[in-house]
């Protein structure tokens, strides 16, 4: 509410307003405060002219001083990179199954390998290399295209059925839906879940085995084992990329699977991809 201006013993007047008894003085800010916030105002506009501020269409204005934060970053890794380029080249040049014998050259590749899985194969594996539905699980010893430091070299470097590296491992599940009838399909997921000890229809599975024969067992082998140069997984080791309950394995068989890797060539050097696969083969699932 307004009241009639007042007068302090300073001299100073109210504003006119009061509230719950409570007064506003019209003070004047102390002058040391005025003086730091013009001395704000003058470093604010010398900021904006030194360095990048304003935003424009395709970076901002940089600044008298010419500073970036991506050019300082990017001097870092340089600096970085000659400090290791020594080391780096002597792994490079190192056979992959020679790695393991050299105990300096073992440590930074299972140090630097650390780094490169975190960047770039986290996203998909899992921080701790577990994998995730459709990602396979690094840690455990069933591999797909072998297990051995220059099976898992020659994965990382070309990928899994992309379109990208002529020299992708590369392996195609028929859809069977369009194959076996539904009953069909119905037997041989009952067969399959049998051979790792899954509860299945005895009836169902007994008639899946000759489905399996017929159609699966090019790949998986008759004993359902698989074969992992034809990236023909184990059906027998209760191990499922997808998953293996009867609903998923269904839709497997009806509709297949076609799980795409890129490859790392472009992106990584040959160090890094020396690194990671070092890394990768010690986790404890490595051939």
């Amino acid at each position: 509410m307004a009241n009639e201006k007042k007068t302090n013993k300073d001299g100073y007047s109210t504003t006119g307003h009061e509230w719950d008894g409570i007064e506003e003085w019209n003070n004047p800010l102390p002058r040391w405060w005025l003086w730091i916030f013009y001395a704000c105002i003058a470093w604010g506009i010398w900021y904006v002219i030194a360095y990048p501020a304003w935003p424009m269409l395709s970076g901002a204005t940089e600044g008298y001083k010419g500073w970036s934060t991506r050019a300082n970053v990017a001097a870092e890794i340089a600096e970085a990179e000659a400090a290791n380029a020594e080391i780096n080249a002597k792994l490079a040049a190192t056979e992959l199954t020679e790695i393991s014998a050299d105990p300096e050259l073992q440590g930074y590749a299972s140090s630097a390998g650390a780094a490169v899985f975190r960047t770039w194969c986290a996203q998909c594996h899992g921080s701790g290399a577990a994998g995730a539905k459709g990602y396979p699980n690094l840690l455990d010893n069933d591999w797909l295209w072998g297990g051995t430091i220059e099976d898992i070299h020659t994965t990382i470097s070309h990928g899994i059925r992309n379109e990208e590296d002529d020299d992708a491992r590369y392996s195609e599940m028929p859809v069977f839906g369009e194959i076996l009838e539904a009953e069909e399909i119905d037997q041989v997921v009952n067969y399959v879940m049998s051979l790792s000890g899954e509860p299945v229809d005895a009836e169902k599975a007994k008639a899946g085995e000759t489905v399996f024969a017929d159609n699966c067992a090019a790949c998986h082998m008759e004993d359902g084992t698989g074969d992992i140069y034809q990236g023909a997984p184990n059906l027998a080791d209760a191990i499922w990329l997808y998953g293996g309950d009867y609903d998923t394995l269904v839709e497997t068989v009806t509709y297949s699977r076609y799980g795409v890797m890129p490859p790392w060539t472009e992106r990584l050097s040959e160090a890094e991809l020396r690194a990671v696969a070092a890394y990768v083969h010690q986790l404890g699932g490595g051939e």
